[in-house]
């Protein structure tokens, strides 16, 4: 049997020991791990470059630009759309294109504190109060009556040089392939993006791609009319069966 006073003094180690994990805790226990970070639930994501990376970057590009929509990264598309138009886009979607809805009042997940961020953030993030310098650009949404006919006259007057005569592209420079430019009138292209969208890209240009917005590269700006002509124009090239040019007999 040891002595008491060895008896004495594992004890009061032992009770030393317990008193430790008492005040510091289970998570503190040597072999279990320490307290992990705090997980934010979606809805109280309130940062827009976190905002923006999860759900607009894949389509609109990390920066605003290069993505397969789109570019957000174009002082003329955030002036000419607006701020109130960017928000509702967000929570409605696009009628006929590619972006969903994304706010919970039209089944998406986010919030409007959320939404309202995003819009507010691509603004600061992009907008510039010059960006028009004193132009007024078509509407944002088409209210004319439009003609496939004129909008191929104002098409070969505004964009042939560009697109190509029949809007199937232009080869560029033969050597190096610089300004090469793809078909517009691509039956599954047409098929992705909405009208609306065309409209956006005529009116705003693609500063990303070199594309000039709608009062640089003709004698004069494109009218309204011109526009909303050109849009059918290219509209009418839709196809019911886009990608699929092969059918049984």
């Amino acid at each position: 049997m040891r002595p008491a006073p060895h008896r004495l003094a594992v004890f009061g180690t032992l009770m030393l020991s317990a008193a430790c994990i008492a005040t510091t805790g289970c998570s503190r226990i040597h072999g279990r791990p320490g307290p992990g970070p705090e997980v934010v639930r979606p809805d109280e994501v309130l940062d827009f470059p976190t905002l923006y990376k999860e759900n607009c970057a894949a389509c609109h590009g990390a920066t605003g630009k290069n993505g397969a929509a789109i570019s957000l990264a174009n002082p003329v598309y955030i002036a000419f759309a607006g701020e109130q138009t960017i928000q509702q886009t967000i929570i409605k979607g696009v009628p006929g294109g590619l972006m969903p809805a994304f706010a919970k009042s039209s089944g998406g997940d986010l919030t409007d504190r959320q939404v309202a961020i995003l819009a507010q953030g691509i603004l600061q993030q992009w907008g510039s109060p010059d960006a028009l310098a004193g132009a007024i650009p078509p509407p944002y949404t088409a209210t004319l009556p439009s003609s496939a006919d004129r909008g191929q006259q104002a098409y070969t007057a505004s964009c042939a040089r560009c697109h190509g005569a029949d809007g199937e592209g232009a080869p560029g420079d033969p050597k190096t392939g610089a300004g090469k430019l793809g078909s517009i009138v691509n039956p599954s292209y047409l098929a992705l993006i909405s009208d609306q969208d065309l409209r956006s890209i005529v009116i705003a240009g693609r500063p990303d791609e070199g594309m000039p917005d709608w009062r640089s590269d003709a004698a004069r700006p494109l009218s309204d009319q011109q526009v909303t002509d050109i849009i059918a124009w290219l509209a009418s090239k839709r196809t019911a069966e886009p990608g699929q040019p092969y059918h049984s007999h």
